[in-house]
């Protein structure tokens, strides 16, 4: 594996810090000298009005869905709440119980 300092001095040069005695950087200007602005980005060239490739398949429309049984639907909604209501319930119940069962233990 070959590892080198990018500006190519040898050894530890690169990395130790710089000798105070030398002069120090001169920071660069807060304005753009007038003349040297960037002008942008070029612009870009129109596409050519033809340019996407030629549609060949069109697919056919969707089919439409089967008919729904609200009636059906709103009877298993309630059958499910139903059962949804009843086991949380039973898990509450027992949630109770076991706390009633841990109180008593610590206090007696």
């Amino acid at each position: 594996m070959n590892v080198s300092s990018p500006t190519g001095v040898p050894d530890d040069a690169y990395w130790q810090r710089p000798d105070p005695d030398s002069a120090e950087p001169v920071p660069p200007p807060a304005k753009p000298e007038p003349g040297h602005d960037y002008p942008g980005p070029p612009r870009t060239a129109r596409p050519s009005p033809n340019w996407r490739p030629p549609t060949i398949a069109h697919p056919p429309p969707p089919r439409s869905l089967p008919a729904q049984d609200q009636d059906a639907l709103d009877n298993a909604e309630g059958s499910a709440r139903t059962v949804t209501y009843g086991v949380g319930l039973v898990a509450g119940a027992i949630a109770l119980i076991l706390l009633c069962l841990l109180c008593a233990r610590m206090i007696f």
